[in-house]
């Protein structure tokens, strides 16, 4: 139907009025109430408010329809795209199935599981009025039935002149978010029903840790319980909890406690993402729980023993059947002031570990007035000579010698034996290490599990990097070392060299220089490098910002700063400042930290991983004092056994736990109730998530696409060879969703010698031309075998094989033989026009040309090439390389080379070091010089190019020790797991761990510079250091 007529024929024609007169009668056919009224069309009603008929003229008259109106959808109009509202319909349908399928069933269900569903609805209902009726029974009562409170705020006396007394206001408002009907939606959803079974149906048992289901915890509870473990549809769950603060503003002090819940079911990619983490409780703030937050988890305590005892009938839309779902909770996730509110250990004072318990090896240090843990000689070797040595080490023997064995964590049933006595939700009294009875004990399979409570490595980490960083710049109040360190030393006679001394010709004392303390120079070199590091794309972390380089600190790092500079950073910032022996030993906990957080780990790794930290430790106890062992440092030796039991760190620390309290705090609109505004947005959330999963052209969480999202187009035989992997940088034209990104490509013509070596690149790395190669090849040692060398003949083939190959197909063309489309492309040659970008997505990365990030924070033209078998170095060498070869170099242009318009072949252009002269391994550490260059293009045999689908990427960060050198560190891609297929992303190895370091050396005096100390030290009275490295006061 023709409608121009709505914006183009003026409103006072006869036409017009004509048109206005047909939507009049289609739309009061079809969407009038009553007879009387329509939405009006109008530009001021806009399809807001409903009008006469005579009204709707009028104003369409006088206004004219709103636009882009052509398709009266508001008065019973259907789409006018069949497709469209096809997909529209069958989204909404599939919805709309899986919400309300289990009231009825589909046409095979049979007539049982309906009344099942009857059964439990009449229950459901009956279990309402229970709670409605005991609601109504307990509203007057004004205390607590539990310790006798009052239930509401108290307020001051009513002055005289109201008329009422003020409203009264609950003192406490526990929000419950109950968990049956959430994890009941998983099931029910087709979307997320067959995820839940991954565990069980897909993943692949060849003895790594990749998933919860891998380690021992899962294994050891589906032995205990098979009743449980029998149907791999029953839900194991990991509870999550720790506070924040909902206010943008940190001088007010409100705390509220979310209680999350994460099921493990899920495969690894899917686990810890935010639309699948289940917010159950809101602890109110203003103040904490502390270890009354058990009070607050008894409906959920309640809901889970309901759901381990009966569990509840839900369908599955994977299946289309009935079952009876069970949930249990395998373990808690949290900080470590939240592991002891969770577990009722108190992690403060003596025996602070709740892993060693009441076998924790502590000392207080009398004047510095703190407790340290040390003695981490007993997890060393029975026979190790460092457990005699009683020079080095503080030891609880008097000799000094260590010969006891590591302590045994306790089980479920002694640590049931030391609590009893005492109640649930009731603080302990008494002095000891137990403050409460953990209301987890009320489940009935608490006692039994492996690992109950999780150490969290996010914050060890940050602890273990702040002592590190501050001890070694001596940054004021962070340091481990002072005056009243030194006492300490003193006191324990250890360490004589480092004891207070009186300066020969004066009655000043003075702090003699430690191994561990960097001078003033040291200190400006190591900012100037983490200063100077410009990281990849993969890196959320900028490291630079946080360098003062005037007041030589580090000041403001988050906890993912301190995990990139432990992990990444302080390997390449520490060459060339300490000494050896403890810049060894701080790498080889840097090694550790990294190495623990792989996503997929065996027992031997482990079992390395067990037996290093230990040594590691001892090292650090010889070079730094025991100040800087605080609890958080000793929980570094009981991470390997966690993951042992529990599975990769990923899935158990707090990383995504904190993302997720940051969207909470998105939610508080209204300061006056936080808690409220988060349970609004919370819920609101929560439905849109479980609508977007069905919604396929529009952009949501679920469909729109990653930061480097790397799917492009390729025909059958570009995808066969891999020739065109990924996507230039720009707007994505084959997804259905639109992305509004700047297209950064442009069509240039490429000289001939470029174009030459582009082409015998492809040719010489296409598999389809193998057999091509290998007959030439032997065409070339007929002719030149006696007189060349094996280089020299590699070198005529090069130069050779283009034209030949081209001959030899118009040959077989001219002859009759077939050949494939494909062949006879490469055989023609590239176009001379191709296409330029200066960034492209491949394999999960995102590079950058080097003229294009300039000018960015970021480094991402780093790339690498592995060639395994034998390879030629440079286009100069005649030495061949075997084995397994790195080619480093820097992103120069990105082409796209077209061949007859049919077949494209991305290539990367680079500057390749040449691994002869320009490439070292330095104390484990790779360095390349990009003065010494090779295959630079200058000669027609140069190979300048590489394929996209060859690179990985680096990244350079200017060695502090080497000049012209700089250090080469590879970039992992984001969110790619390791499932043990043959295609799959593989991890780094374990030999990437850096542990091969020289012995530590028994440290010696380190000369006389040193801190002069006065009687103001004594009162922590600290002065700036001077130009020699030591520090008057």
């Amino acid at each position: 139907m023709d409608r121009s007529w709505m914006y183009h024929a003026p409103r006072y024609s006869q036409t017009f009025v004509n048109g206005v007169q047909t939507f009049l009668n289609f739309a009061f056919e079809r969407t009038s109430v009553n007879g009387e009224k329509i939405v009006c069309p109008c530009t001021k009603c806009m399809n807001m408010k409903y009008q006469s008929r005579q009204s709707v003229l009028d104003h369409l008259i006088c206004s004219g329809f709103q636009p882009d109106y052509l398709k009266w959808v508001y008065h019973g109009e259907g789409a006018t795209s069949a497709s469209t509202g096809a997909t529209l319909n069958e989204e909404i349908r599939d919805l709309l199935y899986d919400a309300f399928e289990p009231e009825g069933g589909s046409g095979g269900e049979t007539h049982d599981n309906v009344s099942n569903y009857s059964q439990e609805a009449n229950n459901r209902g009956s279990k309402f009025d229970y709670l409605i009726k005991e609601a109504e029974e307990k509203e007057k009562d004004e205390v607590c039935s539990f310790c006798g409170s009052s239930r509401w705020k108290v307020h001051e006396a009513n002055p005289n002149h109201e008329a009422t007394p003020p409203k009264k206001k609950a003192a406490k408002i526990l929000r419950w978010f109950p968990l049956k009907p959430r994890l009941q939606r998983l099931f029910m959803s087709s979307k997320t029903s067959d995820h839940m079974r991954w565990h069980h149906t897909e993943r692949i048992k060849d003895g790594k840790l990749r998933h919860p289901a891998n380690a021992l915890v899962w294994k050891d509870f589906d032995e205990k319980f098979p009743e449980f473990a029998s149907d791999p549809r029953n839900v194991r769950l990991a509870l999550a909890s720790d506070g924040f603060n909902p206010f943008r503003t940190m001088n007010v002090a409100h705390s509220i406690w979310p209680v999350f819940l994460i099921p493990y079911n899920l495969p690894p990619w899917l686990v810890m993402k935010q639309p699948n983490i289940i917010l159950s409780l809101i602890i109110p703030g203003p103040k904490g729980p502390g270890n009354k937050i058990d009070v607050y988890m008894q409906p959920l305590i309640k809901e889970l023993k309901e759901l381990w005892d009966d569990g509840i009938n839900t369908f599955d839309a994977s299946t289309k059947q009935y079952f009876q779902m069970k949930a249990s909770i395998i373990s808690t996730i949290s900080d470590f002031p939240g592991y002891a509110n969770l577990s009722g250990w108190s992690t403060k004072g003596e025996i602070a570990c709740p892993i060693c318990g009441f076998d924790t090896d502590s000392k207080w240090l009398t004047h510095g007035r703190k407790w340290c843990y040390m003695c981490h000689r007993r997890w060393l070797p029975t026979d190790h000579r460092w457990r005699s040595d009683n020079r080095s080490f503080v030891g609880q023997q008097p000799d000094g010698m260590e010969f006891r064995d590591a302590p045994r964590p306790h089980s479920g049933d002694e640590v049931l034996q030391e609590v009893d006595g005492m109640e649930f939700c009731v603080e302990n009294v008494a002095r000891g290490p137990w403050k409460k009875k953990s209301i987890f004990f009320m489940l009935p399979y608490w006692e039994h599990l492996l690992l109950r409570h999780n150490l969290d490595v996010m914050h060890i980490e940050k602890n273990v990097c702040d002592n590190i960083v501050g001890t070694i710049l001596g940054q004021e109040e962070k340091s481990k070392d002072n005056y009243k360190t030194r006492l300490d030393l003193q006191e324990m006679g250890i360490r004589k060299e480092l004891h207070p001394k009186k300066r020969p010709k004066s009655n000043i004392t003075f702090m003699p220089k430690a191994c561990y303390q960097m001078s003033r120079g040291e200190k400006t070199e190591f900012l100037k490098t983490l200063k100077s590091i410009k990281p990849p794309d993969e890196f959320s972390s900028n490291i630079s910002r946080c360098v003062q380089l005037n007041e030589r600190k580090l000041m403001g790092m988050k906890s993912y700063d301190c995990h990139m500079l432990m992990q990444e950073y302080f390997p390449i910032a520490l060459r060339g400042t300490l000494p050896d022996h403890v810049s060894s030993a701080i790498i080889e906990l840097c090694s550790f930290f990294k190495a623990i957080c792989y996503k997929d780990l065996c027992e031997v790794d482990l079992q390395i991983l067990e037996s290093k930290v230990s040594l590691t430790l001892c090292k650090l106890e010889k070079i730094f004092p025991p100040s800087f062992f605080t609890v958080m440092v000793h929980l570094v030796i009981h991470l390997t056994r966690e993951v042992r039991l529990g599975g990769p760190v990923a899935f158990r620390w707090m990383y995504p736990v904190e993302r997720d309290l940051l969207k909470l705090k998105l939610f508080v609109h209204n300061r006056a109730h936080p808690e409220g505004s988060i349970a609004e947005g919370y819920l609101a959330e929560e439905s849109l998530t479980f609508c977007s999963r069905y919604l396929s052209n529009v952009e949501t969480v679920f469909t729109r696409a990653t930061r480097n999202d790397d799917e492009g187009y390729q025909n059958d035989i570009e995808e066969s060879n891999n020739l065109c992997p990924g996507r230039a940088i720009g707007r994505n034209l084959h997804l259905g969703v639109s992305i509004q990104k700047r297209k950064r490509s442009s069509d240039s013509e490429i000289d001939d010698k470029s174009l030459t070596q582009a082409h015998r690149y492809v040719l010489f790395n296409i598999e389809s031309v193998t057999s091509f190669r290998e007959e030439h090849q032997r065409i070339v040692k007929q002719q030149h075998g006696r007189r060349k060398q094996g280089y020299e003949l590699t070198k005529i083939q090069g130069q050779q094989f283009a034209d030949w190959f081209k001959r030899r197909v118009a040959r077989m063309e001219e002859q009759g033989v077939e050949v494939t489309e494909e062949i006879k492309w490469l055989a023609r040659g590239p176009l001379k026009s191709v296409k330029r970008n200066s960034g492209y997505f491949v394999k999960g990365y995102r590079f950058h040309t080097k003229s294009r990030e300039k000018s960015l924070k970021t480094q991402n033209s780093g790339v690498v090439v592995t060639v395994e078998g034998e390879s030629y170095a440079s286009s100069r060498d005649r030495r061949l390389v075997h084995g397994v070869t790195n080619y480093y170099g820097k992103l120069n242009d990105i082409i796209e080379i077209n061949y007859s318009g049919q077949l494209r072949v991305v290539l990367f252009k680079c500057d390749w070091v040449d691994i002869n002269k320009g490439c070292k391994i330095d104390n484990g550490v790779t360095l390349v010089n990009f003065s010494y260059k090779t295959h630079t293009g200058a000669s027609l045999a140069d190979d300048p190019y590489a394929l996209a689908s060859q690179v990985d990427k680096v990244f350079y960060v200017t060695d502090p020790k080497n000049k012209d050198w700089e250090v080469v560190r590879h970039v992992k891609v984001r969110d790619v797991f390791d499932m043990g297929g043959v295609h799959d992303q593989v991890g780094p190895s374990m030999n990437d761990a850096t542990f091969n370091v020289p012995n530590l050396h028994t440290i010696g005096d380190d000369g006389e510079d040193g801190i002069d100390v006065t009687p103001e030290m004594e009162h922590g009275v600290e002065l700036e250091e001077n130009e020699d490295g030591s520090v008057l006061f």
